[in-house]
């Protein structure tokens, strides 16, 4: 597992916090993760969700993915951990507008430390937000404590791929992305198997690189005047915002860096 000393939560919470959080919105989309929609449902069907659940979403960020669960899988209840207040504030409007505040809870804490009790989950959803925590150890035995007997661990994360990243090129990436940890596949599997969890799937979905084309090309041909905005019509911030964009382009197409999909069960 990759690490780059000097990034943490507060620098993380300061993403999401700003203009950097709504940039990421703007051109990804509510669903802030790769293949949005269509990657939550492929989540869900390999998880065989099924409806009346009770789960809980670590990185929640504004709630889509709760939202989602709530709407298209029948969910019976969604808890949403995050430690960044602003986006909580969000995601607790947009699930009131959406008529879901009594099917939906929100805890403000590291999600290595939810506080939420033993075993009271039927399963833990996170959708590529996970290589944002720094200790994925402590992570993934939170979510093993969260989820009953027979529960699943699910989610999706951007890991390092086949293609393998350079120290270099990771630092590089995991700066701009404030990655302070950065896991590959392999890892994920050693950290679900030492926390006692069967792993049902260990996926790359070849959705990251044809996503990042696309963003590349929204930010640079329709919605630049909207991203200038966001980040007061800087155009020197603008360009270097898209040179690092190229950059995990480049990565993508190299199998550097792809999408994860993980699926995981608490054995009975």
């Amino acid at each position: 597992m990759k690490t780059l000393p000097g990034i943490g939560l507060s620098n993380v919470q300061q993403v999401y916090g700003g203009a950097e959080g709504d940039l990421w919105e703007l051109i990804m989309g509510q669903q802030i993760h790769i293949g949005g929609f269509a990657s939550s449902m492929d989540l869900a069907e390999k998880a065989g969700l099924r409806e009346g659940l009770r789960g809980v979403d670590l990185c929640c960020c504004n709630g889509a993915g709760m939202r989602f669960l709530i709407r298209f899988r029948k969910a019976a209840h969604m808890a949403g951990v995050d430690a960044t207040p602003a986006m909580l504030d969000r995601a607790r409007a947009r699930c009131a507008a959406e008529g879901m505040a009594d099917r939906t809870t929100f805890v403000e804490a590291d999600v290595c430390a939810t506080g939420l009790p033993d075993g009271s989950m039927d399963f833990v959803w996170g959708e590529d937000a996970w290589c944002y925590v720094a200790d994925k150890p402590a992570l993934i035995r939170e979510a093993a404590r969260l989820v009953k007997p027979g529960g699943a661990v699910v989610f999706t994360d951007w890991v390092e791929g086949p293609g393998g990243l350079s120290e270099e090129e990771a630092a590089r990436f995991m700066g701009f992305m404030k990655f302070p940890t950065f896991a590959s596949p392999g890892d994920y599997r050693r950290l679900l198997e030492g926390a006692g969890l069967i792993i049902e799937r260990a996926d790359d979905t070849g959705r990251y690189a044809p996503c990042l084309d696309l963003y590349l090309r929204m930010l640079t041909e329709q919605l630049t005047s909207d991203a200038l905005r966001i980040i007061g019509y800087d155009m020197e911030l603008m360009q270097a915002l898209g040179g690092e964009m190229a950059f995990i382009q480049q990565l993508a197409h190299a199998r550097k860096v792809v999408q994860g999909l993980f699926v995981a069960r608490r054995p009975s």
